[in-house]
């Protein structure tokens, strides 16, 4: 029987719920045992794909195309499996498709309400992923902090999935703060009690709790809360903070998170085995001399819009025993009067995805200084749109090229809307999740990847304008990647450079730990060799 985990929160948002499932999810991968996880998220918005980055972050997409939390990113990263649709649901969702359902006529007259009819919805949701093949134990997050009125439903249906599967099934991990009081010298447990007495308040008892602070705290402190919360104090997990997130699952390894779970749910184990996961954390430590990177973006403010750029760049430094040094570089504020002054000293230049034509001046005045000066350049989705207007009007001459999304009366639109798709709709009207491309041989497209055909992984509605091809190679601008089932622009190179490429995937969504993708790897070696 598939056994079931869930992960709540209490006190405050943002402890690292995701990264303690994802480091219990790791653990139990390197137990022999089969995870898939999940999120739920209690707002409105049906997924975060018409969310601003400033107030969610990045999009995450998945295989299947789904617009999914970062959390997901962290997921799959951690228990290094391919999630799906299934991975992610909002209230917007749960709510939109009982309503939908009501519309139809599919209740038979009856009067729809949160119990049963959603908390119903909810259940299936994690139960369908119990049908998935190859699944142990489903681990699913519950976003936002307990006592919150949007997550009710979702508490509600835990407590009766617990009563219909059975404790030895089902196990709830709750993560709190543990503050520390630097007027008393003490830290408190005060806020972890009153969060657990509000899960109890739901008919939820945790039977782990993961305690967050700063540093470790006294034993006294397990004690207590183990006291008042009613679990046992060997499980009573700390989680401290710590130089990188890819440090928990050894820290929670220690402390014997995954064994305390193995017995609860009499899971069938093997010895755990995270040699592995510890030579790439040893290597995180043994990473001394730094890579700089130029990051030319829009939402700087707010660098969970590239999180998984980043976590990307920074795998493919440690695979060199390298860290990562990041120059960020807010495109809105780049002009032909200081962006030589600010690129004089740079190692890399990256613009990554993004929407709208807000900053898009300093992109293009960036990209063109990478391809001057031979600068190791990527361009991730949009930077790689960047790249071609870039080269369409200071190597072609075409002073006017532009994207049709930055303006659509240009007489040489480079890249234009994908045709056929829905304009009005901004929501799930993209073109995502993956998708093949077939690479040329004897590019550097071919040489980093080292095959002819890869699958990438897409999220944007703009594709390059396939009738200035031959102008662009006449210039020397090689189209190493093709999406061959529709003739569509997948990579760009220009190969007098040591490296200037330019992808209309994003391949950030495909590293893992220990396995930089292809495409961050060639560029940060391509820096260092430098």
């Amino acid at each position: 029987m598939t056994k079931y985990i869930f992960i709540t929160g209490g006190v405050v948002s943002g402890l690292g719920k995701g990264i303690t499932g994802s480091s219990l999810g790791r653990l139990l991968v390197n137990s022999g045992i089969k995870v898939f996880m999940q999120k739920f998220d209690p707002y409105l918005n049906v997924d975060p794909g018409t969310m601003s980055p400033y107030q969610h972050g990045e999009v995450y997409v998945t295989d299947d195309g789904a617009e999914t939390d970062l959390d997901l990113g962290h997921y799959e990263r951690f228990i290094d499996t391919n999630l799906s649709k299934k991975s992610s649901t909002s209230s917007g969702r749960i709510y939109l498709d009982i309503l939908e359902a009501e519309r139809r006529g599919d209740w038979g007259g009856k009067t729809v309400q949160v119990i049963p009819h959603i908390t119903d919805h909810i259940k299936n949701k994690v139960y369908a992923i119990a049908d998935e093949p190859n699944v142990d134990v489903v681990i699913t997050e519950i976003g936002g902090t307990v006592g919150d009125i949007e997550s009710q439903p979702f508490l509600e249906a835990l407590r009766q999935i617990r009563m219909e599967k059975g404790k030895e099934n089902v196990l709830f991990v709750h993560v709190g703060l543990v503050p520390y009081i630097s007027a008393s010298k003490e830290y408190k447990t005060k806020p972890i009690q009153h969060s657990v007495k509000e899960l109890l308040s739901l008919g939820i008892q945790p039977d782990i709790i993961v305690t967050r602070s700063d540093k470790k705290t006294p034993i006294e402190i397990a004690n207590k809360i183990s006291l008042f919360c009613n679990v046992p104090k060997e499980n009573v997990i700390q989680a401290i903070d710590v130089d990188s997130i890819y440090e928990v699952p050894v820290m929670m390894g220690q402390q014997n998170l995954h064994k305390i779970v193995i017995d609860q749910l009499k899971l069938k184990s093997q010895p755990t085995n995270m040699q592995e996961w510890e030579k790439f954390v040893a290597n995180i430590h043994e990473s001394k001399e730094e890579f700089e990177v130029s990051f030319v973006g829009k939402y700087i403010e707010m660098p969970d819009a590239y999180l998984s750029v980043i976590e990307s760049l920074k795998i493919a430094g440690y695979a060199n025993k390298r860290k990562l040094k990041l120059n960020w570089v807010h495109s809105e504020e780049l002009n032909e009067q200081n962006y030589q002054e600010v690129f004089k000293n740079a190692q890399g230049i990256l613009v990554p995805g993004g929407f709208g034509n807000r900053g898009i001046d300093g992109m293009i005045l960036a990209a063109k200084f990478a391809r001057e000066n031979n600068v190791p350049y990527l361009g991730i989705c949009l930077g790689m749109q960047i790249a071609s207007i870039e080269f369409a009007r200071n190597v072609l001459g075409l002073k006017d090229a532009n994207s049709t999304e930055f303006n659509d009366a240009t007489k040489n639109p480079i890249i234009d809307f994908i045709h056929g798709i829905d304009q009005n709709n901004l929501g799930g009207t993209l073109r995502l999740g993956a998708s093949k491309a077939t690479l040329k041989p004897n590019t550097l497209a071919h040489k980093l990847y080292g095959k002819t055909e890869i699958w990438e992984r897409h999220r944007h509605r703009y594709e390059f304008n396939n009738s200035y091809q031959e102008a662009f190679e006449k210039a020397g601008l090689v189209f190493s990647g093709i999406y061959q089932a529709k003739n569509l622009v997948e990579m760009i190179e220009i190969p007098a450079n040591d490296f200037f490429m330019g992808v209309q995937f994003h391949p950030e969504f495909t590293s893992r730990p220990n396995k930089p993708n292809p495409m961050f790897k060639g560029f940060v070696d391509a820096i260092i060799k430098k």
